[in-house]
């Protein structure tokens, strides 16, 4: 069965969208997303897609999809490399890919992922001590 490989980068996975994606792959691909988000404990997801010319109403649902399972798993996703054809054809399709933090390339993603880590992080350190995120009075 085909794949897409899916890499950790430290707290990160990276998944490089190379093929065309057909329904099975996408199917794949989130289940073995949520799998690896699960077992690696990875706090975000970075989807390259640079390499799609052509995203679907179910490719498109798939990917929104995904950002939602990761974000009930504790990882943010964000999507990188999406051409302008893509775009449109996910604006026209009515999709808006809640959830869904989108750059212009890897390097911006990543920027962006560590950038809601690093925010995340501080939002922790500033509720510790207290109750449910409520200081103790």
């Amino acid at each position: 069965m085909e794949r897409i490989p899916i890499l950790q980068m430290g707290e990160f996975l990276l998944v490089t969208i190379q093929v065309d994606m057909h329904d099975r792959l996408a199917m794949t691909l989130q289940e073995d997303l949520t799998n690896r988000i699960a077992a690696t404990s990875a706090h975000g997801v970075l989807i390259d897609i640079s390499a799609l010319e052509i995203v679907d109403s179910f490719i498109g649902r798939i990917l929104g999809n995904i950002a939602k399972m990761s974000r009930v798993l504790d990882a943010q996703t964000v999507v990188v490399g999406m051409q302008p054809a893509v775009a449109i054809t996910l604006v026209e399709l009515g999709l808006s890919l809640t959830g869904i933090h989108t750059a212009l390339n890897v390097e911006k993603g990543m920027g962006l992922l560590r950038t809601s880590l690093s925010r995340d992080a501080s939002h922790v350190s500033a509720t510790e001590g207290s109750i449910n995120g409520y200081a103790e009075i």
